[in-house]
């Protein structure tokens, strides 16, 4: 689910300068397209990983996958620019360029309507891709062939995109035995907060530090009235307050690229007008992440588990595969604190140092890949990746990217001991 633009814009009272360029802003000058968030689409780097210390060979990995790509996750946005754009058809309000939109999305509406919510062939492909990434990263694991157990929230587009991935990784290796499951039972390994759970708890929620400094932080919303007058010949019969019909606009130009319907709207709005506001709406979307970081706990806690089975004899697999939402991979951003994504920073403008939105992306992932030494059976370390890219954690190390194992589980199950349910 992604938090908006626009509508968030006159919550900002206050006037200040806006944060010089650093290592984020520079990523999304690089790639204006980041600043889509979580509806930016999943894209392979080809850094290199760092070689696993002498001696220490990789054997099990524990993962949890966002759904890929998909058509916008409510139906509503769909059925609310259909009326916006009849409306002012009938009236003869729209410019021609937003004629032109309005009958690209004509075109396009039965498809729209049909498949709202639902995985797209991009959303395959990228856990296809994603899959045998992984299978080429860490051969050893996987070379021999084994066990996985792969599960899913019961919403179709993360089971479609769970039976994505574990063909490709058959394919791979047609040794390697994949169990899929879709089931309330194990419904607190992916979505612990689902109303289907039948160990649902609920957790006590902080919201972060910046959010009482935010009369700091300056906001230029003339963009609102640019992308109307692009549309609109009048603002006078619009079906919602100006700053959402501009939300909606830019709900679904982040989310053409995921249903191949790029160049729909034209130049309505480019990506360096919606990165232009990134720094901003990275705020609403690190500001949800944040307050319910605890709903993964028990996300945490099967990690734990699954690893305890494992290192323990209990579990033969060579991996634990989940698939889930943005809802869930992101507050498990936080809450492990990848690259300092928990440090919580008061100054607003200091957000973007610790968390990026298009890190919690169409397919992101996480994969914690464990080594074992030759010195003895309980001589493990831990490496983790996040898209594909190696990552530090808030867990005390002299070897980074790589993590002792026993240090991992103590310092994590300490964070969910301290944190009781309410």
């Amino acid at each position: 689910m992604k938090r908006t633009i626009f509508n968030l814009l006159f919550l900002c009272l206050g006037v200040g300068a806006w944060a010089q360029s650093n290592a984020a802003l520079d990523r999304l000058k690089a790639d204006p397209r980041r600043a889509y968030g979580t509806d930016y689409p999943y894209q392979f780097n080809t850094a290199p990983l760092t070689k696993a210390p002498k001696g220490y060979k990789p054997f099990y990995i524990s993962h949890y996958g966002r759904h890929g790509s998909r058509y916008y996750w409510n139906e509503k946005l769909y059925k609310n620019i259909d009326t916006l754009l009849t409306k002012a058809h009938t009236l003869n309000q729209l410019t021609a360029e937003g004629e032109a939109f309005r009958q690209k999305f004509m075109a396009a509406k039965k498809e729209l309507n049909t498949g709202w919510s639902e995985l797209t062939q991009l959303g395959w492909e990228q856990h296809q891709g994603i899959a045998r990434r992984m299978y080429n990263d860490f051969p050893q694991v996987f070379r021999k062939g084994g066990n996985v157990l792969a599960v899913s929230s019961l919403v179709g587009r993360c089971v479609i995109s769970m039976s994505g991935f574990c063909q490709e990784l058959v394919q791979c290796n047609p040794e390697i035995e994949i169990r899929e499951q879709s089931s309330r039972f194990t419904l607190n390994a992916v979505v612990p907060t689902d109303k289907q759970n039948p160990d649902r708890k609920e957790y006590p929620e902080c919201k972060p530090r910046f959010e009482s400094n935010m009369d700091k932080f300056k906001v230029d919303t003339t963009i609102v009235q640019t992308v109307l007058s692009r549309v609109f010949t009048t603002t006078d019969s619009l079906t919602a307050p100006a700053d959402e019909v501009v939300d909606w606009l830019s709900e679904l130009y982040t989310s053409l690229p995921s249903i191949d319907h790029e160049g729909m709207m034209g130049s309505i709005i480019s990506d360096q007008e919606v990165a232009d506001f990134w720094e901003y709406s990275n705020l609403g979307t690190y500001s949800w992440l944040f307050s319910g970081r605890y709903i993964v706990i028990p996300i945490i806690e099967d990690i734990i588990q699954k690893a305890d089975d494992v290192l323990a004899g209990r579990s033969d697999r060579i991996a634990d595969l989940r698939f889930g939402h943005d809802s869930f991979i992101g507050p498990l951003t936080v809450l492990l604190g990848i690259n300092g994504a928990d440090l919580d920073p008061e100054d607003p403008y200091e957000v973007k140092n610790c968390y990026q939105s298009w890190e919690t992306c169409m397919a992101s992932n996480i994969q914690l890949v464990f080594y074992r030494g030759k010195k003895s059976a309980d001589d493990i370390l831990v490496k983790l990746l996040l898209n594909g890219e190696e990552a530090t954690l808030p867990v005390p190390t002299t070897q980074a990217p790589y993590y002792r194992w026993s240090d991992f589980r103590q310092y994590y199950k300490a964070i969910c001991d301290s944190v009781k349910p309410e």
